[in-house]
């Protein structure tokens, strides 16, 4: 077989691979298809990188491709590959926010890493799509690398990376002047220069602009921040792509940095703020105490375990409200126990998602669907805030910020951003730890709502409780 065929077949193969990816995406619209959206798209990655065997092996590249770069390649497979399927096995719900931005900071790293390896290969001046392509590719997989590292660091609270705001001395004059210096570096080299001490200059760049970036963003834009850094990585892998002249590449970075580019705006327009506030600061982070009341007065009312289980159990609607605390406790098992005692006692129940409830886009949704809840019974903001009128009970498990009535007054760090009108429900029980605000750092003023009853416990502690108490009725 002549070397033309085995490069059309090889070709061939990465466009089904592609094809693959695009149909995976389109399932994983929904919950009810997801599962084999990601399989359709593995599935396609084996035949991008099964082509791309074939293809070393058939038409090796120019220069020497020796059995050390096999061994190198095996090796990369084995110990990448291997702590992958181990991570990704093994991480609770709860991390798996830190480990998306992990892969996120992987992927952009690759990718710049191609881009200066192939740069270096360069003899003489590049040629005009090599040369831009190269470029974007670094200083958008340099900021996707350490901007990633920053946010899982945010994610797990390390002392070097807190969840709060980070203030940089002079950070916003630093960040311009970052990009600016970036800017006239890509500018000269397109130009048509060669030069690798201005190369290196941008990959400092670019790698200190990420941080400079991400630190002064707070916990409760993580999320965005999330999706954000995940277009990021789609884009430099379409740009690694270009570099390598290689169409699964391209496609593949495409569909990612596409996709997420729209959810990073869906999930803005979720918090009712655009992209660029998010970037330039984000709202406080990390927990702490009620600092006094609501505006307007108010006290905490508490409620017992038995008190909270009649109220569900003789409800006839019950809306259930997930948030962190739920991914928290891993309490997603118990929720879906307790309301599975409800329906049997003929309690109709739901369940409110907020958009950017948990730590990344969908995060309630995956944790609710590993516990085997009905996908029907899982209703979007838009399609539940009406509802809450009509419902006698609205119980609230770990959810703060995305439920608290100030951001429907001017003046607070949340105002305009849309919110689940728990508020609405004829009761309220609220299951927390303590009285601890969110992320958003704010005192929370549906906890002192003459209807809600608070429910102190760890999440799974207080639905075993109530599981119970709910039985013995």
């Amino acid at each position: 077989m002549d070397t033309e065929t085995i490069d059309l077949i090889i070709r061939l193969v990465w466009l089904a691979g592609a094809v693959a990816f695009v149909l995976g995406l389109v399932r994983m619209n929904s919950p009810a298809t997801a599962r084999s959206g990601n399989q359709l798209s593995a599935a396609g990655m084996v035949l991008a990188v099964g082509g791309t065997a074939v293809w070393l092996l058939a038409l090796p590249p120019t220069g020497s491709f020796n059995v050390t770069g096999w061994l190198v390649i095996l090796a990369g497979v084995l110990v990448g590959g291997g702590y992958g399927l181990y991570s990704a096995r093994t991480v609770p719900m709860t991390a798996m926010p830190q480990l998306v931005s992990l892969f996120n900071a992987v992927g952009g790293g690759a990718a710049a890493l191609i881009a200066i390896d192939e740069y270096l290969r360069l003899n003489g001046a590049p040629g005009a799509q090599e040369n831009v392509a190269t470029v974007l590719d670094i200083i958008i997989g340099s900021v996707t690398f350490t901007g990633s590292l920053i946010a899982s660091g945010k994610l797990m609270g390390l002392a070097i990376t807190p969840s709060r705001p980070v203030r940089i001395p002079g950070g916003q004059l630093v960040t311009v002047l970052l990009a600016v210096i970036a800017v006239a570096g890509a500018l000269f080299l397109f130009a048509g220069n060669y030069s690798v001490p201005v190369l290196m200059v941008i990959l400092a760049v670019a790698l200190i602009f990420g941080v400079t970036m991400t630190l002064p963003i707070g916990g409760a834009d993580m999320p965005v921040v999330i999706s954000l850094l995940n277009s990021f990585t789609g884009t430099a892998v379409a740009m690694a792509g270009f570099v390598l002249d290689n169409p699964v590449l391209i496609i593949a970075g495409a569909l990612v940095g596409a996709s997420g580019a729209i959810l990073t705006k869906l999930m803005a327009d979720a918090m009712n703020r655009s992209v660029l506030n998010i970037l330039i600061g984000g709202i406080g982070g990390g927990e702490g105490t009620m600092g006094g009341p609501a505006e307007g007065g108010g006290t905490v009312r508490e409620v017992s375990v038995d008190d909270a289980a009649i109220q569900l159990a003789y409800a006839s609607s019950v809306i259930v409200v997930p948030g962190y605390g739920l991914a928290v406790a891993q309490a997603q098992h118990a929720v879906r126990e307790l309301a599975e005692q409800l329906e049997d006692r003929g309690v109709d129940v739901t369940y409110a998602i907020h958009p950017v409830a948990g730590r990344m886009p969908g995060h309630m949704n995956v944790l609710l669907a590993e516990a085997n809840v009905p996908y029907p019974q899982l209703k979007e903001m838009e399609d539940i805030n009406p509802e809450f009128d009509r419902t006698d009970v609205a119980l609230v498990i770990g959810a703060n910020d995305v439920t608290n009535p100030a951001a429907r007054r001017p003046g607070s760090p949340v105002s305009g951003m849309p919110i689940l009108d728990v508020d609405h429900a004829k009761s309220i029980i609220v299951i927390k730890r303590s009285m601890g605000r969110g992320y958003a750092g704010i005192d929370n003023e549906l906890y002192t709502n003459p209807k809600t009853g608070m429910l102190f416990a760890d999440a799974k502690q207080g639905l075993a409780d109530l599981i119970s108490a709910v039985k013995a009725l």
